[in-house]
């Protein structure tokens, strides 16, 4: 894992339990840096694309094929989900260790009752149970690479969104894609 690499897209990974702010904050850190930074969310890819609710090997794969991807085509990108370090942790290691340019990985170190009030205050929360929750719920469940960040429970939204961009080298990164930063259509917006 390292810094800004010229010409070589950035990968993030920010991990972490359901409740955690990870899917919040990743949002955040891909709008502040702009164009050319796509933003895979597991949730996304393992429930509406593949309609799977655990259990099933396929997500890993797909999910790190996914960023294959966007890395490949020029795209900086942003992972983020649980991505529990049992099930994503071996394909998650070594997509990171095949990775030419930067990588950083942030875990999001919360409590379960932490994770829960976070839950309840979500502008779109999944319907789940604090028992369902609990099931799911791994303390520090590090992905064990060099130079893993921690963002503890006490590190507020702000604070994580500035130490992602950061350390990631996302703050200086400029886009690696052929869409123009300010096109028509963004300019509209």
């Amino acid at each position: 894992m390292g810094g800004i690499s010229e010409g070589q897209p950035t990968l993030v990974v920010i991990r972490g339990n359901s409740g955690s702010g990870k899917t919040t904050t990743a949002r955040e850190v891909r709008r502040r840096f702009g164009r050319g930074c796509a933003l895979v969310e597991q949730d996304y890819l393992r429930r509406v694309i593949l309609r799977e609710h655990g259990g099933n090997p396929v997500a890993p794969a797909f999910i790190t094929g996914t960023v294959r991807a966007a890395l490949d085509a020029g795209y900086h990108v942003i992972l983020e989900g649980i991505l529990d370090a049992k099930s994503h942790g071996p394909l998650l290691r070594r997509l990171i260790a095949e990775h030419t340019g930067p990588s950083a990985v942030f875990y999001f170190d919360v409590s379960f009752d932490e994770t829960v009030r976070r839950h309840h205050t979500r502008a779109e929360p999944i319907p789940v149970t604090a028992d369902q929750m609990r099931e799911w719920h791994q303390p520090r469940d590090l992905l064990g690479t060099d130079g893993e960040h921690v963002l503890e429970e006490t590190t507020t939204f702000d604070e994580a969104v500035a130490t992602i961009l950061h350390l990631s080298g996302l703050a200086k990164a400029a886009a690696l894609t052929p869409c123009p930063t300010r096109c028509p259509r963004c300019a509209a917006k």
